[in-house]
């Protein structure tokens, strides 16, 4: 008796100690989101500085301070999650791009844009993943198969617009605004779509017909993830409309539009569809339609609130980021083979920019023929702005970077026993 009491006030106590580890971590976490808020403000007139790049410069002095704390053993104070992530820190960054988004100028090139975000997607990832293919083999750089080159290639085709439309100005330039923006979140769905159906298959022994079925399984996913999210956008202005329930209370009729948003996002991991492309047109038909049929206080509410959402995850991501490029055991591999990892980063950036050419400039060239003003044309200038705004990579490489590793880990983990 006496030896279970014992052994369960350890128990105890032990929980305690996770938990006010958890409790500082946090209070850390958030007392640097703030710092970044406030730097980012101070520094809001530079135009080559933004909150992204002050929150991964944050993150990673927090990184070498707390590796220098834990003796080199750690670089973080939160664990990266899968569920963090895609549950709850991308739903509000894609919903605001949607509900955001300036529709008469995304409409009138939602053409280009479909072309720019889905098969310009599509070529990047198929040069990406066997250009890797063929240069990774010579070098010899580990057992990969053709579903880690493929996984690669999804990985690196998502892009990240964010500092591009930092310099940009939307009243000045609309269409080169519209282009970068709306191929930015088109690429980042294609990109988790063809991530999510890369594991659907086994890729092992790859034929014609496995080939049509991926292909056709693609198509299927973004076609019912595009259709689930204007149902859900149409359902949530019918019901605000009919109900009228900023009548008597604005709080519920901001919650039930914010609820009815994220049930589309968790409807379409439900069913296995893509959550991002769901909720990015979920947003656009409700800033269509919902929005119009809300009381001016809740259109003023929830402009900023969603926005607000989708700002701080961003930069949570972000600050994550910076302290995780100082992970002890990625260094570790990179001070093993200085050379190879400098020359697989240089194969994957060349790969990025002839990935990039490949589509950008032969899809502007169609893309002029159907345009009959030369003010709706896309110049060479413009060519060379959206080649180069898709050389960054941002939250959902990240994200889709760190599910493979956890997918690798799980395989090996099946393989040993």
């Amino acid at each position: 008796m006496v030896i279970g009491l014992s052994t369960m006030l350890e128990k105890t106590e032990a929980l305690f100690a996770s938990d006010h580890a958890s409790v500082v971590s946090m209070n850390l976490f958030v007392a640097l989101l703030c710092a970044c808020i406030v730097l980012g403000h101070l520094l809001e007139e530079t135009r080559w500085m933004n909150e992204s790049i002050t929150a991964l410069i944050i993150g990673s002095c927090t990184g070498i301070v707390i590796l220098l704390i834990s003796g080199g053993k750690s670089s973080r104070i939160l664990v990266f999650s899968e569920d963090l992530f895609f549950i709850y820190l991308l739903p509000p960054i894609i919903f605001n791009a949607g509900f955001q988004v300036k529709k008469k100028q995304f409409f009138r090139n939602f053409m280009t844009i479909m072309l720019f975000g889905a098969i310009g997607t599509l070529i990047s990832f198929v040069i990406i993943s066997f250009g890797a293919k063929h240069l990774f083999e010579k070098m010899n750089i580990g057992d990969l198969t053709i579903a880690d080159y493929l996984a690669i290639g999804a990985i690196f085709s998502a892009t990240d617009s964010v500092c591009t439309l930092q310099v940009l100005n939307q009243d000045e330039t609309p269409l080169l605004y519209s282009l970068v923006f709306g191929e930015g979140v088109v690429n980042d769905a294609t990109s988790v779509v063809l991530f999510n159906a890369i594991q659907r298959f086994d890729l092992t022994n790859i034929n014609s017909a496995i080939a049509l079925e991926f292909a056709g399984n693609f198509f299927y996913l973004f076609i019912l993830s595009t259709a689930l999210g204007v149902a859900a956008g149409l359902l949530s202005a019918f019901v605000i409309k009919k109900l009228y329930i900023g009548r008597h209370s604005t709080d519920r009729e901001v919650a039930l539009m914010m609820l009815l948003a994220y049930l589309s996002y968790m409807l379409a991991e439900l069913f296995h569809l893509s959550s991002i492309l769901t909720v990015f047109f979920c947003g656009i038909v409700m800033s269509h339609y919902t929005w119009h049929n809300v009381t001016d206080k809740s259109k003023v509410t929830t402009k900023h609130t969603f926005a607000a959402m989708s700002f701080l995850a961003e930069i949570f991501i972000f600050l994550y980021v910076g302290m995780d490029a100082l992970d002890i055991e990625k260094w570790d591999v990179v001070r093993n083979s200085p050379g190879q990892s400098i020359g697989v980063s240089s194969i994957l950036l060349g790969l990025i920019l002839l990935g990039r050419a490949a589509f950008v400039f032969p899809l502007s060239f169609l893309s002029n023929l159907t345009k009959s003003s030369p003010d709706e044309k896309i110049d060479l200038k413009k060519q060379v702005t959206i080649w180069w705004a898709g050389l960054m990579r941002g939250a959902v490489s990240m994200a889709l970077a760190y599910n493979q590793v956890l997918i690798r880990e799980l395989q090996e983990t099946k393989i040993k026993k």
